[in-house]
């Protein structure tokens, strides 16, 4: 517990009020104390809005970093892909330049394009270098262990899922077809296969409803949602006692993505016991064992997707045993209690007091 005590921690990633993954996580460990354990701080170097928005939030961010940083010997780094990338890149090397240990946490499930699509083999060494300068890894599944391996030593790299403060358990009523998406609403996520699907399922089942929790990001999709309010049901973006609201309410969860680091909205899903749909991508088959946890559909495939929710929707008892087995599993092995302590561990590691 002493040691705990002498750790400084400077911690960087998207503003707190952003709404994403790795908002999410940060707020989760907030919320499950890591910054009583240990002296924290926390900048955010983006948030929504204008372009211009964004970039004076950087550069007030990087100023900040720069005055804070001789105070706290470990800078974590929570990072995605493109610009994500880009903008904690210049941290990174602050960091290094500074004589600091650098923890690097890749959350992004679609860094592999980025790497191999977007740049040359000059960027490529470039971003092996950035990369490298941290003292340790981490990354989300054994998927991008194997991934990452090729850039990163392999000895630095650890796998640290996300995880969730797991609710105590209520009465779930399965069989009710009331079905939810939690992220962002755009063609990524599977939105267009999931839309192309419901006037189908509605008319196989009559009670099937979908609801919708995110923020639009492709007006095109937003425009194909609106044509049937009758059963497909816009929240926006919902977090707090909305979100566990529905969570509790609906007896499916889907999440149909083409690429994904992992999914904290999953974890949330299997916390309430939910029959899961999910495609089987980056970290999902970590967290989704098909036909034991959920279901697993093939990415940007409908009729895959459709086959899949049906089983769902045709079989109450097949909800209740995978959503039973799925709240197991993510007590097991995706509480925020075990998780902080890996993290933990991991800090005193690169600290030299373990």
């Amino acid at each position: 517990m002493e040691n705990q005590k002498k750790l400084k921690v400077l911690m960087i990633g998207p503003d707190r009020s952003v709404h994403g993954g790795i908002s999410g996580v940060v707020n989760n460990y907030y919320e499950a104390g890591l910054d009583r354990k240990i002296d924290l701080c926390y900048i955010g170097t983006m948030v929504e809005g204008s372009k211009f928005r964004k970039l004076g939030q950087a550069a007030k961010a990087f100023c900040l970093f720069c005055i804070k940083l001789p105070c706290y010997d470990i800078v974590h780094v929570n990072m995605a892909s493109d610009s994500s990338y880009y903008r904690k890149s210049l941290f990174i090397k602050a960091a290094k330049h500074a004589g600091k240990k650098i923890v690097i946490h890749q959350h992004g499930g679609d860094f592999e394009t980025f790497y191999y699509n977007e740049q040359s083999d000059r960027g490529r060494k470039k971003i092996d270098k950035v990369l490298s300068m941290g003292d340790a890894f981490l990354v989300l599944a054994p998927v991008w262990k194997e991934f990452f391996g090729a850039m990163v030593p392999k000895d630095r790299i650890t796998v640290l899922p996300d995880s969730i403060k797991v609710p105590e358990q209520g009465q779930k009523e399965y069989g009710q077809h009331k079905i939810l998406f939690l992220g962002r609403l755009c063609r990524e996520k599977g939105i267009g296969e999931l839309l192309e699907i419901m006037p189908d399922l509605r008319e196989r089942y009559p009670e099937a409803e979908l609801y919708l929790g995110g923020i639009w990001e492709d007006a095109g999709l937003k425009a194909q949602a609106e044509k049937y309010p009758e059963f497909i049901t816009w929240l926006g973006w919902i977090s707090g006692e909305e979100k566990k609201k529905y969570l509790q309410m609906c007896d499916i969860f889907v999440l149909p993505s083409y690429f994904e680091g992992q999914s904290v909205s999953i974890l949330e899903a299997m916390a309430y016991a939910c029959a899961i749909a999910a495609a089987e991508t980056g970290g999902i088959p970590q967290m989704i064992t098909d036909g034991d946890t959920g279901l697993l559909v093939a990415t940007k495939d409908a009729k895959s997707l459709q086959k899949g929710l049906e089983s769902l929707l045709a079989d109450a008892g097949l909800c209740r045993r995978l959503g039973e087995r799925a709240r197991k599993k993510v007590s097991e092995e995706f509480s925020i209690e075990n998780n902080m302590e890996q993290l933990l561990k991991i800090y005193r590691k690169v600290s030299g007091l373990s």
